[in-house]
């Protein structure tokens, strides 16, 4: 039994989804409102359970029996560990849409998981998707090549922010990153092995490659990338958020100074973010576009990832993590997906799948930059 908690929103009905067309199962489908879970793709012996995450004896009962559980539901910054506890306490594996380093720093100073148990956390889009198209790229340089250098990164789109991703989105303001710190550093990048703040700038109207219009960017260095960029390793690595839309651009802006002390201000300020994503989505066609250029002194490789939206994108990466877990392709232990995960697989996958198109081009231009990009591994 799979038990997939959170399927009635627009991550988990994805995944579930996913996992029905793989024919992964049998899958328990868990939400504090039942009756909004969509049952008509989960395939067959698909089980409906109500269940509050903050509910523990709830919880446990949900858990229960399992072989894995899929955490889609959130706040992930509120929920922090509780659901994967309860996985692991129920003797399940655990996968984890979100999760990153709040819940691998508890699971770890917990000794969790134990012997022969696997929590596989940070399976999304970012952070996910965000560390191993970087990977996949790599793994197309040719002997002889240089190895690479600098990693420059823009993601974003225009889609509809859901409650959970703006109540995620506040939280992220304060919690998030390593040792409680917020989620990334704004304005910072990573410059010869180790992380630089206020090294880049923001722009209100920036030209970004393979983004239909201009767009606002914002710098912000992750814990994720900045364990990449160590890894491979590399000198340099930027990364920017995209918004496309100018009303959730303005109010993003203005985050850090609205008032957030109780919950109707919280609430309220939730609402302004929903409220800012449907109004810049008005009349426009939903898309979301992460943007890869990796790159040497004598060669340069960009992938482009295209999704309708970051969800259905969230959702085929977590299916992705489930099924490699399930076949025995991640051992036992605490994991992020990006570092666990087949990069090749994932990203052939995504597109068999219809979740996303890959391209990935290449041009030999000194200094890594993409003058004239050359169609080189397809729409994958």
């Amino acid at each position: 039994m799979i038990a997939v908690l959170g399927a009635s929103g627009e991550v988990g009905r994805h995944a579930v989804a996913a996992l029905a067309r793989a024919g992964t199962g049998p899958l328990r489908l868990g939400a504090r409102r039942p009756g909004a879970i969509g049952t008509e793709e989960a395939g067959p012996g698909a089980r409906v359970m109500a269940v509050d995450a903050t509910d523990p004896a709830a919880l446990a009962r949900f858990c229960a029996g399992s072989r894995l559980v899929l955490n889609c539901a959130g706040p992930s910054y509120l929920l922090k560990e509780t659901v994967a506890r309860a996985a692991l306490a129920a003797g399940a594996d655990y996968v984890d849409v979100l999760g990153d380093d709040p819940v691998a720093e508890a699971l770890a100073a917990a000794g969790a998981p134990a012997a022969g148990r696997t929590a596989v956390l940070s399976a999304g889009t970012v952070p996910g998707l965000s560390v191993l198209v970087p990977r996949h790229v790599l793994a197309l340089t040719g002997p002889g090549e240089a190895a690479a250098t600098a990693l420059t990164v823009h993601a974003g789109g225009l889609e509809r922010a859901t409650p959970t991703v703006a109540a995620d989105i506040l939280l992220s303001l304060t919690t998030g990153g390593v040792g409680g710190e917020r989620f990334g550093h704004p304005l910072a990048a990573w410059r010869d092995g180790r992380r630089e703040q206020r090294v880049l700038r923001t722009d209100e109207s920036a030209e970004v490659p393979f983004y239909p219009d201009r767009v606002a960017v914002q710098p912000l260095l992750t814990a994720e990338i900045e364990r990449l960029a160590a890894a491979l390793p590399l000198e340099r690595a930027d990364w920017y958020n995209v918004f496309p839309g100018r009303r959730t651009r303005a109010l993003f802006t203005a985050l850090p100074t609205l008032p957030v002390d109780s919950p109707e201000q919280r609430a309220a300020v939730i609402d302004r973010v929903i409220r800012a994503s449907e109004a810049d989505l008005a009349g426009a066609d939903p898309y979301y576009r992460m943007v890869f250029t990796l790159s040497a002194p004598t060669w340069s490789r960009t992938a482009v990832v295209r999704a309708g939206d970051s969800y259905r994108l969230t959702g085929a990466v977590a299916a992705l993590t489930v099924r490699a877990l399930l076949a025995g392709r991640i051992r036992p232990g605490l994991h992020f997906a990006g570092d666990v995960l087949d990069p090749g697989e994932v990203v052939a996958e995504l597109a068999r799948d219809g979740a996303a198109e890959v391209e990935v081009f290449a041009t030999a231009a000194p200094g890594g930059a993409p003058a004239q990009l050359a169609f080189e591994d397809g729409a994958l």
